[in-house]
């Protein structure tokens, strides 16, 4: 029986797998080849100096699972990522102890050009091109409900068939709006499970309290208000696969029995005494970087091994800019509208649309689209929204440094709030989690600035 209430495990429709035996076959072979940026990073400094590697995507760090394996014990285990594209090298540091520099400068995320000389602990290693590498692509812009011919997506599409055919656990990150639950379902519907049950748990929007009981079930009687027995997810999943989004949202004591569960295939409700098997595939999903918060101690490293086997990351919507007509196109014919493209995006409107930011990615640009079929009108981006978007804060040089210091916090605070909350889609808590602020702080400033 499916329990409906919000935040709550939720099973895919019953009846036969969207994908028929033929089409997953079919799927298996739409790969193809095709050159893309590579990076090369040698290390000039450093207890491990003279070692090198190179590949389009690098982890560095002193994890056995780093690309570019450190001993430098003033480097943290997953310490920073390297990925090459179209304008240089992106550099992510991974909320590492001791930091990653460029000369003075401590650098959380940045991108720099080929010959840049990066510190980490006691290490310099400098970054290089190398010759275009060969990576696999998928062969068409489509794969289930994901849409890009955008190389970056198309990789990570032959990522995801490829991951579908075995039944290992899968993590899949990106920010929000990205597509993650498309990804996971994809997963599913092309595995070899896909026969079963997809049931998915969101871990962040569940009370601390209800989570052990929604993943693992309990008994009747086994706390207040428990008066019947139910079923958790991964019972409820048995013979296909659980859907773990926002995994990063768990609790540390709910993270250990979750350990305990996929190390010994098998769990307890809560309030009983006896073990039951399980049998499913593990999806796990989430916007926050996860190798950060095991360097930071809010997440267990054997939980992150046992989870991300296999890794997979979606690109955010400003690094696949030439989708977004695509992308268009597609939700129209979603939302029914039959008509050209251009009956109602202009290629004026299209332009604007390709010049939006979109912190909310994907979801903000479909939610724009629908938006503009229910009201039969382009949404308003050709004018002034994307220019507004970039306007830079001014600074009042007439007025007292108090005074215009003020008036500048309140102008940022305002902006910031505007855009973490459109982000968030209005989920007050999602918006929270993601600016690390106290909920209540986050109630303040919204408060503020509505009077």
């Amino acid at each position: 029986m499916t329990d409906h209430r919000p935040g709550a495990t939720h099973l895919a429709p019953a009846g036969p797998a969207r994908y028929p035996e033929r089409m997953y076959e079919t799927l298996r072979n739409e790969i193809a080849t095709a050159p893309v940026r590579g990076v090369f990073a040698e290390v000039l400094e450093g207890p491990d100096r003279g070692r090198s590697c190179r590949g389009d995507e690098l982890s560095v760090g002193t994890a056995e699972s780093s690309e570019l394996r450190l001993t430098d014990p003033a480097v943290s285990r997953f310490h920073l990522e390297l990925r090459a594209t179209d304008r240089g090298f992106s550099l992510i540091d991974h909320g590492s102890t001791n930091g990653t520099w460029i000369g003075a400068v401590r650098i959380e995320r940045a991108t720099v050009p080929a010959g840049t000389v990066v510190r980490l602990g006691s290490s310099a290693l400098q970054l290089g091109e190398t010759q275009p590498l060969q990576v696999e692509l998928h062969g068409s812009d489509r794969l289930g409900e994901l849409v890009g011919r955008a190389p970056v997506m198309r990789r990570m599409m032959a990522r995801v068939a490829k991951a579908a055919q075995s039944d290992v656990s899968v993590l899949v990150t990106g920010e929000s709006g990205t597509g993650k639950e498309l990804v996971a379902r994809a997963l599913h519907e092309l595995g070899p499970r896909r026969a079963g049950p997809l049931v998915t748990v969101d871990c962040g929007s569940l009370p601390a309290t209800l989570v052990a009981s929604e993943l693992f079930g309990h008994e009747k009687g086994a706390f207040t208000g428990a008066d019947r027995t139910h079923l958790g997810a991964f019972e409820a999943a048995a013979g296909g696969t659980v859907f773990l989004d926002e995994i990063g949202e768990l609790q540390p004591a709910v993270q250990a029995t979750l350990l305990g569960v996929l190390e010994r295939r098998r769990l307890r409700r809560l309030g009983s005494r006896h073990e039951l098997p399980v049998d499913v595939r593990v999806i796990a999903a989430t916007h926050r970087d996860l190798r950060g918060e095991v360097n930071g101690g809010t997440f267990r490293l054997d939980l992150f091994y046992r989870l991300a086997v296999v890794g997979i990351t979606l690109p955010p919507l400003r690094e696949r800019v030439e989708d977004i007509p695509l992308l268009v196109e597609h939700f129209l014919r979603d939302c029914g509208w039959t008509q050209p493209t251009a009956a109602l995006i202009s290629p004026a409107v299209m332009e604007g649309l390709c010049r939006h930011h979109f912190a909310g990615n994907v979801r903000e640009l479909r939610n724009l689209v629908e938006a503009a079929v229910a009201m039969g009108e382009p949404p308003p981006l050709e004018a002034g929204a994307t220019a507004a978007a970039s306007e830079a804060l001014t600074v009042d040089l007439s007025a007292p440094y108090k005074d215009a210091r003020a008036a500048l916090m309140e102008e940022f605070e305002a902006r910031y709030v505007a855009a973490l909350m459109e982000r968030a889609d209005g989920n007050v808590s999602a918006a929270a989690r993601m600016a690390r602020m106290a909920r209540s702080h986050l109630n303040d400033l919204l408060t503020k600035q509505r009077r």
